[in-house]
Formats: C-alpha cells, structure tokens, sequence
C-alpha cells in the first residue's frame, strides 16, 4: 500500500491550519498565526506541510476540474477537449478554440494556487521567527525548509504566470482588504526569480538538509535540489531570458553529472504501481494516496486524483484499462508523428478497437495513457472517479536532458560540466528504442513533443519557440477544432470575471483585464 510519512503530515497540517470546506479558500487573513510570534520547528513543519498540500488539490480545484496538465494541453494540437459533447464543461471547449470568455476563465486554480502562495508565505515567516535552531545542524535544516517554501511559492506563481500573464502578487500577510497589486508578467518574471535566488541561496547553506536527489529518502515527494533547477529552467526558458542560459545549462549539466537520476523503461513511469513510484527518473512528484475520503461535496478532503477517469473512455471494457469520461481524447496526428518501433507511442497513448468503449464528442479512438484510470487502481472505497491513486510526475529527468540538448545544441548556451548534448538527445532516443539523429534544433523540438505527450508541455513550448500561431491555427471541422491564435492575446487566460468584479472601485488593487478579452 502506497505511503508516505511526510504526506500523512500533510493531511493533519491541512486541518490543522485550515479547516476543510469553504474555509479553505475563504481567506480572512494571509497568517493563521500571530505575526511575529516565535516559531517552533513543529509549527514550522506544520505550515510546510500546508504549504505541499495543493499540489494534491488541483484536479477537483475548488470543486472545480481544473488539473494543470489539462490547462496546459487543452491549447495544444496534441489532444481535443472531448467529453460528453462540446456543451459538457463548455468552458473547456471554449479554451481549446482560445474563444474563453472572462466569466468562464478557470477560477479553481487561480484560488486554489493564491492559497498556496499564502501558505508558503506563513511558512517563511514562522521560519524568520524561529526559536530553538541554535545548532549548525540546526540551522541547516532550517535553511532547508526555506528552501523548500521559497520554491513552492516560486512552483505556484510559476503556473500563475503562465496562465494569466498579468497578476497580482504578495509576499507578507496581506490586512484588509486582504488585495495584492496586480503587476505586469515582465514584473512577475523578475519575483519568480527572486524566489529562485533566494531558494538556491538557502539550499547552499542547507547542505545535505537540501540534496540534489531526496526520492529514495524519508524525504520522499519533498522538493529538492535538482527540482529548483528544474523550475528555474522552465521559467527561464519560457521567458527566452538569454542572459541566463548559461546559468541553466550548466545547472542541467550538474543534475546530470551527479549521478543521483537515470532515465528508466518509459512505460513503468506511469503504471501507479507502488515499486515505480519516485523511480530514479522522478525529480519530483506529488504523492497521491487513494483513501477514498474526497467526494463531490469534499473536495478539500483526501489525497486522490480525478485526472484518471476525466481522461479515459467512457464505458470501457478492458482487462487493464478502466472506463471514465472521454475528456482528452488524442488527435490522430499526435499517433502518426512516431516512428516505427518508438516505445513512447503506445507509451503515451491507449488505441481502443471500436465496440470496446462508448464513442464521445471528438472521439478519434485515442487516449492518454500516462495518467490513465487502471483497474487495479481503483479505489475500493468513496467515490471512485475522485480517488485514484496516479502520483503526478511534475519534474523528471528526460526533461533535464532535453534542456541541455536544446541550451546547448540549439539556444547558444555553452557547454558544461564535460556534458555532451548529442548523448542527451541519444539518451532519450536510444530509450524509446531508436537511432541517434543529428542534434538540430527541429529535432530536438519533435522529440520534447513525442516525449511529454499528456504532460502538460506542448503549449508552453510552442508559445516559447513562436510556433504557436502558426501550428495551432487550424480549420479541422471534422472534430470542431476551427481556430486562431493570436500571439497578442492568446498566450494568456482572461483574467477570472468574479476576480475583476471583486476588485472593481478598490483603486491601486483593482484588476485589469489581459489585452483581447
């Protein structure tokens, strides 16, 4: 049986700082504690523990479904939105055809991750007022907790950014009327890597209290070392910030040359069997236990995932697959891009007969299979379609291989470390069961796709690499995918209507619209 005893704490610090239901998002101060009141290292792991906990919230956010790989790939050409028909979860549809009104922008993950950022934000305050550290030990461990809460803030912001462009942000406990000043997404780059700094900063006097490898640890679905790495180069990369792709190629090059990760048989990464869970491909990952506790009415109960069932057929009849609700179904053209004999495709995608499961809104008879609902892991209890146990992968290291070949072969980044790019890039292709091919940037592009299909990557990079309009601009009325992307207001969501109304009159706090909406 899956666990793990970081996670459990997590549970317990969940109730203990916030009681579930509605008060969970209800905000009525930033700090549960007194500021400024001395901080033990049991109230300091109190509030960390809180602080992990949304990671195992986002794919019933808020009651709604909101997880980050369907937000990420609903816009890419990767995947349909499916579902019962274009009408069930509208907004969904919406989204795919960047046709998403304001009042329908996602709201669970815009509250569920500011809830994140708050917690992070009393966790780094109960450290600054820290009692009973006096120790070297002592104190490197505490440098390690700031490690750990300055990248979650930096982790949530992150997908914040990404999604909304243009936010509000806030470091301290906020006072009434409990608002933060929206900055521009230029602004939120620069605090993210603050975050960034500030977290690496710690890690170095943290020592082995924050290692470059945690998984085979009691530490296990904490972050570490290589995983503030990782984040670093997505946002640096995204942003196309090139003063910094030195810096981040040669980050890769110390995740790679350290020994502590190696790539693994792609289809074990995903199988939710408890021996391939944090495997030594695995950065970081979030740790979800099926307890069968969250139902529809308790979202903030529990530790399954919805992701499973959301993204399998419906009414299937398979000895190893279950059946779920169709969302997600993959574009045929995602199954033809593989080559002959490459492991990731049926790795990456289920292919169903006809007759075997009910055919849904764009139904092409492919699905994702990485976060797929699997009969053996169902959950013997509660609501089924709620309580899947799929741990999620959020880092892994065939990304970190795919930095540094892209940084190093194709973004004018020097080598480090005595790595070699081309064995990257081979790496990756030698484990899908294929040849080495020339380290060009096309190629390096066509493999980041064959690998990440279902992981939420495809979007982000197209809209990096300025391929976004043109790839994604389509008139498929075969599957009702007809659509434009508009670089000038398509790389972001509406920000939420019930934030803006929120805002309205509240002057310096008062939210303004991402341009185009």
């Amino acid at each position: 049986m899956k666990f793990n005893r970081f996670f459990a704490v997590v549970i317990l610090a969940g109730m203990m700082l916030t009681s579930c239901g509605e008060e969970f998002l209800t905000a009525h101060s930033t700090s549960q504690g007194e500021a400024g009141a001395a901080a033990t290292e049991s109230a300091i792991l109190s509030y960390l523990t809180a602080a992990y906990q949304p990671l195992l919230m986002d794919s019933y956010a808020n009651y709604n479904y909101n997880h980050i790989l369907l937000l990420s790939d609903l816009r890419s050409d990767d995947i349909y939105k499916g579902g019962g028909d274009a009408g069930d979860q509208s907004w969904m549809y919406h989204m795919s055809l960047f046709q998403i009104p304001a009042s329908e922008s996602p709201t669970g993950i815009w509250s569920l991750y500011y809830t994140a950022i708050a917690r992070a934000n009393n966790t780094l305050l109960a450290i600054d007022n820290a009692v009973g550290f006096d120790s070297d030990a002592a104190k490197r461990k505490l440098s390690g907790y700031k490690a750990e809460a300055l990248f979650l803030r930096a982790y949530y912001l992150h997908h914040l950014w990404k999604l909304f462009g243009n936010i509000p942000f806030f470091t301290e406990p906020l006072e009434d009327p409990f608002m933060a000043r929206q900055k521009s997404a230029d602004e939120i780059y620069q605090d993210i890597m603050t975050d960034i700094a500030a977290a690496e900063a710690a890690a170095s006097a943290a020592g082995d209290e924050f290692p470059m490898y945690t998984n085979a640890t009691a530490k296990q679905a904490r972050t570490n070392l290589a995983a503030l790495y990782m984040l670093k180069a997505r946002v640096v990369m995204y942003q196309k910030d090139q003063s910094k792709y030195n810096e981040v190629a040669s980050d890769m090059a110390k995740i790679i040359s350290s020994g502590s990760y190696s790539l693994i048989a792609f289809d074990a990464l995903w199988t939710g069997a408890d021996e391939n869970d944090f495997s030594r491909e695995s950065i970081f990952e979030s740790n979800q236990i099926s307890d069968g506790k969250r139902d529809w009415g308790s979202a903030w109960t529990g530790c399954g995932t919805n992701l499973p069932a959301y993204i399998s057929p419906n009414e299937l009849s398979d000895p190893v697959f279950c059946g779920g609700w169709g969302f997600g179904p993959v574009r045929q053209a995602t199954w033809d891009m593989y080559e002959d004999g490459d492991v990731r495709r049926e790795g990456s995608i289920n292919k169903f007969a006809d007759g075997t499961y009910g055919p849904r809104f764009q139904n092409t008879g492919l699905f994702q299979k990485k976060y797929a609902a699997r009969t053996a892991l169902r959950s013997p209890i509660g609501t089924v379609d709620l309580n899947y146990p799929n741990n999620l992968i959020i880092f892994r290291f065939a990304e970190t291989l795919l930095n540094y070949a892209e940084l190093v072969g194709a973004q004018g980044a020097s080598a480090a470390g005595g790595v070699s790019a081309q064995d990257c890039l081979d790496q990756i292709r030698f484990r899908a069961g294929l040849g080495s091919i020339p380290l060009t940037f096309e190629n390096i592009k066509a493999e980041r796709r064959k690998e990440f299909v279902g992981e939420g990557m495809r979007f982000w990079d197209l809209i990096r690499w300025g391929d976004a309009a043109a790839v994604l601009t389509e008139n498929d009325t075969q599957y009702q995918s007809v659509r434009s992307f508009d670089p000038a207001k398509d790389k972001y969501l509406p920000i939420p209507q019930s934030e803006l109304s929120r805002t309205a009159g509240t002057g310096e706090y008062e939210l303004k619209q991402n341009p185009g909406y």
